[in-house]
């Protein structure tokens, strides 16, 4: 008889907090080490290589009013909305998002997400284990992104 070998379940209880959604033995992060070009985000790495998987699930908790990263790179990304609500720039176009909402970055798309400034906007991250690192846009970019007349007035740079 061959034995069939099993991973022990492991559970990672939610935990709401005044401070916002954390699980047990989940470590808050900031967002990325230091910048000027995101405001107040923060992530915490829920499954990752460590648990035999080829991809990241990841959850990132913006504050009221703050925003990630406008960046782009060759990984996609599968996002779920669980709280709060704001906006998503995703290529040329803006979203409102609430939660249960979908948003599916393709590779090399601008994109960035956006709290509104009445609530935290949190949300799932999916992404692969081995990826690419985000190119933020060169001046010349910038400068074009600003005129779009859809992103233009809502890009936080």
């Amino acid at each position: 008889m061959t034995e069939v070998q099993t991973l022990p379940a492991t559970l990672r209880r939610f935990q709401a907090h005044s401070e916002g959604f954390r699980w047990e033995s989940v470590v808050l992060k900031h967002y990325k080490p230091e910048g000027t070009h995101f405001r107040d985000i923060t992530r915490q790495v829920l499954f990752g290589p460590e648990s035999g998987l080829p991809a990241e699930l990841r959850y990132f908790e913006v504050a009221p009013g703050g925003y990630s990263t406008f960046e782009r790179h060759e990984h996609v990304h599968a996002v779920l909305i669980l709280q709060g609500h704001g906006r998503a720039i995703v290529g040329e176009q803006v979203f409102e998002i609430a939660p249960f909402d979908l948003v599916y970055v393709p590779p090399q798309t601008w994109h960035q997400f956006q709290a509104a400034k009445d609530a935290p906007l949190g949300f799932l991250c999916l992404v692969a284990a081995d990826r690419d690192r985000p190119t933020r846009p060169s001046a010349e970019e910038a400068s074009q992104i600003r005129q779009h007349p859809i992103i233009g007035p809502h890009v936080r740079l």
